[in-house]
């Protein structure tokens, strides 16, 4: 996938297709716009491109990172994504200049691809009803996607996010389409766990919304191959203080390459029990083991 970050660099790409959106949970209603637009630019032979911002226009704590959400975005075929610098002199741009300047001059648009609740331009004036008028006027088509619902309510990156934070994390992966999961780079810890049997990777999360404390069954992608493992997230109670910084730590079973600096993306499977201080080493070194144990046997039967 191609990306483009100045839109002074943007080239003529062969018949665009555009999904026009923040799309920062890439759950189902985003995925469906996506995927909607892949699908008709290899119809035409034209190019799918995604027009999106960053930082968050609502000034929301994003569900993934910039690289994240790109890597996702990839991962459904899109052929060229171009992201926004969402700074002050953007914000003040009218909506109908954004169709003109953006949209039509800059980058051709033959379709363009919205949700109906998504909202751009300066007071976020601009909406599907002020695109359906440009596209009648200016030679291209407009496909707006109806907000998808869940057990009756609609899906969206607030929902997703508050579930995330109450570890609900089935019921957030129904509204994904996919597992909740975090990116992050490897970076060297304390090797306490290492200490006690159980080498962790220490990650440094992308400015992502992460699961409250606790000791989760994951999946890790690491180089584009997948492991089984247990992740660590909280203050380390046993060996520290309260004051701690929240810290994220992966064990992967029978893994034993040195990673520092790699990226890693883990994947939540289910909440295995709460964070808790023990008494001592010993009996906190006791329910690790256990810990492993029901992950390994959970991870064996969970696809």
């Amino acid at each position: 996938m191609i990306i483009i970050t100045k839109t002074n660099k943007i080239p003529r790409f062969k018949n665009p297709v555009v999904a026009l959106g923040v799309f920062d949970g890439l759950h189902r209603g985003h995925r469906s716009i996506l995927e909607s637009a892949v699908s008709k630019a290899r119809q035409i032979k034209g190019t799918s491109i995604v027009l999106t911002f960053f930082p968050h226009p609502q000034k929301e704590k994003s569900l993934y990172s910039l690289k994240h959400r790109l890597r996702l975005i990839s991962e459904l075929g899109i052929d060229v994504c171009i992201v926004i610098n969402f700074n002050a002199q953007f914000a003040r741009m009218a909506a109908g200049n954004f169709i003109a300047k953006i949209l039509i001059k800059k980058i051709g648009c033959r379709f363009v691809y919205i949700g109906e609740n998504f909202h751009f331009g300066k007071g976020a004036a601009g909406d599907y009803k002020l695109l359906a008028r440009w596209a009648k006027e200016n030679n291209f088509r407009l496909k707006i996607f109806k907000v998808i619902k869940s057990l009756g309510r609609p899906i969206s990156s607030t929902a997703i996010r508050n579930l995330i934070k109450e570890a609900r994390i089935k019921e957030a992966q129904r509204l994904l389409g996919r597992r909740v999961s975090v990116l992050g780079s490897v970076i060297r810890g304390s090797r306490i766990a290492r200490g006690l049997g159980f080498p962790t990777a220490n990650i440094n999360p992308h400015h992502e919304v992460i699961p409250p404390p606790g000791i989760y069954a994951v999946r890790i992608s690491l180089a584009s191959k997948e492991y089984d493992g247990v992740c660590y997230i909280g203050r380390r109670p046993t060996v520290g203080f309260k004051k701690n910084p929240i810290q994220v730590e992966v064990h992967i079973f029978d893994f034993h390459k040195e990673i520092y600096g790699r990226f890693m993306e883990i994947q939540f499977v289910k909440l295995i029990r709460p964070d808790k201080k023990f008494a001592s080493l010993k009996d906190l070194s006791i329910q690790i083991k256990k810990d492993v144990v029901s992950c390994r046997n959970l991870l064996k039967h969970s696809s």
